[in-house]
């Protein structure tokens, strides 16, 4: 059975369903219970008949009172028959009975209970005989007569039940709708709200049951509002940082449009370049942090810390090598984490721009890739100035940048390596590095 889509509808289903299949239940049990007493009940009185007939034959029947027929004195009564035997002749049988024995039992008596078939109805007979044998009563009752007195006895019992029950759908239906009232009210609420509306649900007399749902619901709802306002002040503040390089953009192109000297045209182009690969820096990292702020799903697969350094170092060598700066990269072969590698690239490739970007020229940065008791640590640090204790407290703040670094850069490059390793479930620490002197990165999290 295919139940019905709404609630209301599946309640009054299981429910009816339930009621209907326990009364159904119970009728085919009072019936059968009712059918075997009513048996023994006129199981009983064929006997006692039977017992009765065996006593007014204790006497030999005279002549005239051979072949005697009982008078009908009841309308039940064609359905009842008995014969009397004495000494194998037919001594009294009521009207209905037939002029042989209604059991053929042959050479042997038997008396008790059996079932005999007479002129196409089916008779329970009973069978007695006196103390002699000579005399053998036989009494039976049609077995249709027994069903017809069983349906009056319940008939009684049954239609009241039969009655009640569209009453019990009806008021099954009253109550159903009645408790499912809140659900409906609930609809309705949401269906008022405006779009931008994110206020909690609030229901005066909504049930228990539905607590988990509205907490979940209004959980959904702060969940969204917080989205929406990082999205708005990602918004406004990537407006911000963008129209910097775009206003100096801007003012260089327009300096090489005025500029007739060849070495000042040059000059501007050379800075109108830079300044559009510092806007495509800045767009390409605001990108990655929209995409992390979005929650967009991570793949996630065995990923070879290593060789993944390697490539992303190989990479960023030529901004070391204009700066004449060493990179030494120790990873460790086969240092399997789990994450996407996407990610690990964004965030390796992150803390090794800023490793070469914050370091001053003929620097050193060394990168190592560790394994140990179950878990991989990568460590980028460098011989730059490192970073004062409050700016190591407020890095990873959005468009945050350390003051007189003398280099350009929009803040976002630690917001995007921490976004990354609470994504990949990583550990990020920042420290003085004890062996270089400069800024220490250590990135740790279980191994694959």
């Amino acid at each position: 059975m295919t139940l019905p889509r709404s609630l209301q509808g599946r309640l009054l289903s299981l429910v009816l369903g339930l009621v209907a299949g326990v009364w159904l239940v119970t009728a085919v049990m009072t019936w059968l219970d009712a059918r075997h007493e009513l048996d023994e009940l006129l199981d009983s009185h064929l006997a006692q008949g039977a017992a009765l007939l065996v006593a007014q034959q204790i006497r030999p029947p005279s002549e005239e009172e051979r072949s005697i027929e009982a008078p009908v004195l009841h309308r039940y009564a064609p359905r009842v028959a008995f014969q009397v035997f004495h000494e194998g002749r037919l001594a009294m049988r009521s009207a209905n009975a037939p002029s042989l024995p209604m059991i053929d039992s042959g050479r042997h008596f038997t008396s008790g209970f059996s079932t005999a078939h007479i002129d196409g109805a089916t008779w329970r007979v009973f069978a007695a005989h006196g103390s002699e044998r000579d005399v053998q009563v036989y009494v039976g009752e049609r077995m249709d007569s027994r069903s017809s007195i069983l349906w009056a006895v319940l008939r009684s019992t049954l239609w009241p039940v039969f009655v009640a029950l569209p009453l019990l759908a009806l008021a099954v239906w009253w109550a159903v709708r009645r408790g499912t009232l809140p659900l409906r009210r609930l609809g309705r609420t949401l269906a008022r709200r405006e779009p931008q509306a994110l206020s909690p649900v609030v229901l005066d007399d909504a049930p228990s049951e539905m607590t988990p749902m509205l907490d979940a619901l209004n959980g959904l709802f702060r969940r969204i509002g917080e989205l929406l306002e990082s999205e708005r002040r990602f918004t406004a503040d990537a407006a911000h940082e963008l129209r910097t390089p775009i206003a100096a953009i801007r003012a260089q192109a327009q300096v090489a449009l005025a500029e007739t000297d060849e070495g000042r045209r040059r000059h501007a182009l050379e800075a109108t370049l830079s300044g559009c690969d510092r806007a495509t820096h800045l767009v390409e990292q605001l990108l990655t942090l929209s995409r992390l702020e979005a929650g967009a799903g991570a793949e996630s697969k065995p990923v070879d810390l290593g060789a993944l350094v390697r490539g992303v170092v190989a990479e960023a060598a030529p901004a070391a090598i204009c700066k004449q700066q060493s990179i030494e990269v120790d990873a460790a072969d086969e240092c399997l984490v789990r994450g996407d590698p996407m990610l690990f690239a964004v965030l390796v490739r992150n803390l090794v721009d800023n490793a070469i970007r914050y370091s001053p020229a003929l620097a050193a940065i060394h990168i190592g890739v560790v394994r140990w008791q179950g878990h991989a640590r990568l460590r980028v640090e460098d011989s730059g100035p490192g970073m004062k204790e409050e700016d190591i407290a407020r890095c990873g703040a959005r468009f945050f940048r350390v003051l007189g670094s003398g280099e350009s850069g929009s803040g976002l490059g630690w917001s995007i390596i921490r976004r990354v390793a609470s994504a990949q479930q990583a550990v990020v620490r920042i420290e003085r590095s004890g062996r270089l002197g400069g800024l220490a990165v250590d990135v740790e999290w279980t191994a694959a």
